[in-house]
């Protein structure tokens, strides 16, 4: 493989000495999946505390809890009734306090998700805009308008709920009759906050300073692109094709002219976000940025606002040599106009598991493995989704074990997230795999994961989880990794080659035969070599 010198990056982060997250690579557990501490088959931070050991081992420098806060759990804690408590589901602010400690203790930082876009329709404030009167100071936190038509019985606009269904609910007046309307962008329980109202401001910065007083690192921000609604909340003229769901990585990926999102007013709600955190240094915020315009995306992270934004071009890119490529230049460029450091991602809670993704079976897996070498090897922050590293597939779950609300306000058209949320299995041959003492998991675990389990995985040195280990250690420890440019190499047809500028090489076969390496020392490599070559679906590291 040649070098392709007319291809670069411009200068786009940061060097070893700027601040820990520009390169950390983050693991991001789902609670109520990754580990039960009590018994009652949901993951619980108890759990999280216990398996601090495997995550050290791991080599992780940070944890992204998802949400842990206080919920009725109609989004599985993404509905929040009470942002500066813990759910009882989870524990409660002690074993928070002690989770954050010893997770100092072994040198990993602890984010967590954060909520601004919605509360729970359990909600104090919500219950009191219900009993309040239109117009009244309770409902200005929310969005509640009359309704359209003679008895206002049309909703007050034509926008439509990412889970299904209208974007509006009407409610009950306290003298019985039908009355207002609310905005609630998710699910009906989710009624969206009036961020044009201060309270709604000065109410998350009550929050923020909650949790960072408590010493978390740092916040993941849900739905980042939101909180602010355009003037008049007009109708759109929505492409039915826009609004389908292709995959599950598109839950918010419709386009760029969507007007329930990425309206201009957000930047100030950053800019709000970024000036609290100031005050307490090393902490950071990274948000879920579902927006394509490179420009567009950037200007989440210029220097007042986000530190980080969640791209997913990665995780949405099919296996191929072109389609990695432009993600990864396309990411690149996102961030490299306001100087700041790219992230990648090949799944999430919301999003198809990279294993199943990449055709299912060994196929899926091969590939799976080959990108988190990719991944691992491209500059900036890293976010690695809890079973990734055990090369875990999406589970195909019977209807009645489905859980996400997606599958029911979709009318069981589209089955939702359940598949890539299943439990961790940590040792054993059955189920529940030393995930709970219990005998049943929240979501069923398959019976043929016993190969999978971590205990399996961890004395075998050709596993997933060896693979990611021996990864992430390398990636921390060697100087091959260092610089923020890339320079991509010719590579033969189906094939991809990059080079960061501290000496390592990252190739990547794309194709169904072996294909030469480029030269130099192998470091390491997804699957074994064939007679010096790289193999089919796999990736390798050079020096």
């Amino acid at each position: 493989m040649s070098t392709d010198g007319a291809v670069s990056t411009a200068e786009i982060g940061p060097e070893a000495t700027d601040p820990w997250w520009t390169n950390a690579v983050f693991y991001q557990v789902y609670p109520r999946s990754f580990s039960d501490s009590n018994g009652d088959g949901v993951g619980d931070l108890g759990g999280v505390r216990d398996r601090l050991g495997y995550l050290e081992l791991l080599g992780v420098d940070a944890l992204w809890l998802s949400p842990v806060m206080r919920s009725p759990m109609a989004d599985h804690g993404y509905d929040v009734s009470d942002p500066r408590d813990i759910d009882r589901l989870f524990g409660d602010l002690a074993v928070m306090d002690g989770l954050i400690a010893e997770a100092h203790d072994r040198k990993i930082k602890v984010t967590m998700d954060l909520v601004p876009n919605h509360t729970s329709s359990r909600h104090p404030w919500f219950v009191a805009a219900l009993a309040a009167a239109p117009g009244s100071p309770e409902r200005a936190r929310y969005i509640f308008r009359d309704g359209l038509g003679e008895d206002g019985s049309v909703p007050p606009n034509n926008w439509p709920s990412i889970f299904g269904g209208p974007a509006w609910t009407r409610v009950t007046e306290s003298d019985g009759t039908p009355g207002q309307w609310y905005l609630h962008i998710f699910a009906r329980e989710q009624p969206d906050l009036n961020w044009d109202n201060p309270e709604v401001a000065e109410d998350l910065e009550r929050t923020l300073r909650f949790w960072l007083e408590r010493g978390i690192d740092g916040f993941r921000i849900d739905v980042a692109h939101g909180m602010a609604k355009p003037e008049g909340l007009p109708d759109h003229d929505w492409d039915t094709n826009e609004l389908m769901r292709n995959s599950d990585t598109e839950l918010l990926g419709s386009g760029d002219d969507d007007p329930r999102f990425n309206n201009p007013g957000v930047h100030a709600i950053h800019r709000g976000i970024r000036a609290v955190m100031n005050e307490y240094p090393g902490t950071m915020s990274v948000g879920e940025i579902w927006v394509r315009d490179n420009e567009r995306f950037g200007e989440y992270i210029r220097p007042d606002e986000l530190h980080l934004g969640f791209n997913f071009r990665l995780a949405e890119a099919e296996f191929g040599a072109e389609t990695v490529r432009a993600a990864i230049e396309h990411s690149m460029a996102a961030v490299a106009a306001v100087g700041g450091t790219p992230t990648w991602t090949l799944s999430n809670h919301d999003v198809e598991r990279e294993v199943t993704r990449y055709g299912g079976g060994r196929v899926g897996l091969d590939r799976a493995r080959g990108m988190a070498l990719v991944e691992l090897a491209l500059p900036g922050a890293t976010f690695i989704y809890n079973g990734a590293e055990l090369g875990l597939p999406n589970t195909d779950l019977p209807d009645d074990a489905l859980q996400d609300p997606v599958w029911e306000r979709s009318g069981h058209t589209e089955r939702g997230r359940d598949g890539c949320r299943v439990p961790i299995p940590w040792e054993g041959t059955a189920p529940p795999y030393g995930f709970t003492a219990g005998s049943d998991t929240w979501l069923p675990m398959p019976p043929d994961w016993a190969p999978l389990t971590v205990e399996a995985q961890l004395e075998d040195l050709e596993s997933t989880l060896s693979l990611y280990r021996t990864a992430i250690e390398l990636r921390s420890h060697r100087p091959e990794f260092s610089g923020t440019e890339i320079d991509w190499y010719g590579s033969p047809p189906g094939c991809l080659a990059f080079r960061r500028r501290g000496g390592l090489t990252c190739a990547l076969n794309a194709t169904d035969a072996p294909i030469p390496l480029p030269p130099g020392e192998v470091l390491l490599s997804s699957a074994p070599l064939v007679d010096g070559a790289l193999p089919p679906n796999a990736a390798a590291w050079l020096v």
